[in-house]
């Protein structure tokens, strides 16, 4: 017999979805996880330190701040998987060697340019 939870399907978040379907997706899955684990919008929000209003409109898919997102995932014991968000990342062997062992700190147009083989200019049409 099939659980209430897993009668539910998601929706896989790829770069094809508008922003609002991301939105919208995300907003679910926190509901849906917030209802797992038997807690209201209410205590939620209370926990997150967050005005219910504020977790009603997230789940709705409307936008929030990032600082609210993370609240929420706190309190859902869901935060660790903002880990594998953006993948750590470092200098590769061979960069440190081109710069000396130094990491880079900015990024430049430079590589852009050459890659086209063209100067970028102001007036470009995509």
């Amino acid at each position: 017999m099939r659980t209430y939870s897993q009668q539910i399907t998601t929706m896989k978040i790829t770069d094809l979805l508008t922003d609002d379907a991301v939105l919208a997706e995300l907003g679910a899955r926190i509901a849906r996880r917030r209802v797992e684990l038997q807690l209201t919008q209410a205590a939620v929000a209370e926990q997150a330190g967050i005005a219910k209003r504020t977790l009603e409109r997230m789940e709705a898919g409307q936008t929030s701040q990032l600082s609210t997102l993370v609240r929420v995932l706190r309190v859902l014991g869901a935060a660790s998987g903002l880990d594998g968000l953006i993948p750590e990342s470092g200098p590769s062997p061979m960069d440190l060697l081109k710069h000396k062992g130094k990491v880079r700190q900015r990024a430049s147009g430079k590589r852009a340019a050459q890659a086209t083989g063209k100067p970028w200019q102001w007036d470009e049409k995509p």
